[in-house]
């Protein structure tokens, strides 16, 4: 026995529920498509995640409600989460992009109203402006989020990809997150790998403010990125990061995010069904 009881934090002296393993899902915007549903099932997944990035069309997802609805129910499945990559929150003068705003609060209403309780954002950087006003403004763009968040039962998260957004890691986490308590984040490893950071050193960290986590292969050679091959035949140590999730008390989604150019078709099936195969070993 390593230590007892009193050795681990609250959080996972109180674990009642469990990690739940899921997989970025994606339907034609032109035509509902139910074999990402079906697909997921047989694979004995338990969720779908849901990307709305910056260029799609909102309106065509949320017109597809009452068929997702159906098909949630039918194949009993949930949506882990939604999110919103690339989009510019932030105008040069600081101000809040209104547009955009307006578009994330309709997707939170969407999460809402297909029971997806975590919501994934985050904010550009301005160059023209300081560190500070960019943080500042970030931090009133999150505000508001948070607040119709909740009014919705919705998590706010912030990404940490780097596509148009700079709250991604320390010190920023410490500033924004430490001056916005229910402000989330949704982790993926590879993102850490890339940019020469630490994901354990993160996870020890933050782990306890993640509420969504992305399962995505990582592999660098010569120094440089090389492929993001199926989890579990990459260079990320996934036992390692899962106790540390463990460790945190961690009882989120966890999302296989197929991310490669080699893995596709027959041969990116098989890399999933690897990857799904070789997690539930360490669940």
């Amino acid at each position: 026995m390593i230590g007892g009881k009193n050795d681990l934090p609250s959080s996972l002296r109180s674990f009642k529920n469990r990690m739940k393993l899921g997989i970025i899902a994606y339907f034609d915007q032109e035509k509902f498509c139910e074999e990402a549903f079906r697909s997921a099932k047989e694979k004995g997944l338990e969720f779908l995640e849901f990307c709305i990035n910056d260029g799609d069309d909102v309106n065509a997802y949320i017109s597809e409600t009452p068929k997702l609805r159906t098909s949630l129910e039918k194949y009993d499945l949930e949506v882990g989460s939604v999110g919103r990559w690339g989009a510019t929150r932030i105008l040069k003068d600081g101000s809040i992009n209104s547009e955009e705003l307006e578009t994330e609060k309709s997707i939170i209403r969407w999460c809402h109203d297909i029971g997806c309780k975590v919501y994934v954002t985050g904010c550009n950087y301005v160059d023209s402006l300081s560190l500070y006003e960019n943080c500042t403004s970030a931090i009133r763009y999150f505000e508001a989020l948070i607040v119709y968040g909740k009014e919705n039962g919705v998590q706010i998260a912030v990404y940490n990809c780097r596509w148009n957004n700079f709250v991604h890691s320390d010190p920023i986490w410490s500033i924004i997150l430490g001056h916005l308590p229910d402000l989330f984040i949704k982790y993926d490893t590879s993102h850490s790998v890339y940019d020469n950071g630490d994901y354990l050193l993160e996870t020890q960290k933050w782990g306890h403010r993640f509420a969504h986590v992305h399962i995505k292969g990582s592999l660098i050679i010569g120094g440089e990125r090389y492929d993001d091959p199926p989890a579990g035949m990459d260079q990320i140590n996934w036992g390692a990061f899962l106790s540390a999730l463990y460790r945190v008390g961690y009882n989120g989604n966890l999302s296989i995010e197929p991310h490669s150019e080699t893995w596709k078709g027959e041969l990116g099936e098989k890399g999933v069904n690897y990857t799904i195969r070789y997690m539930r070993n360490l669940m």
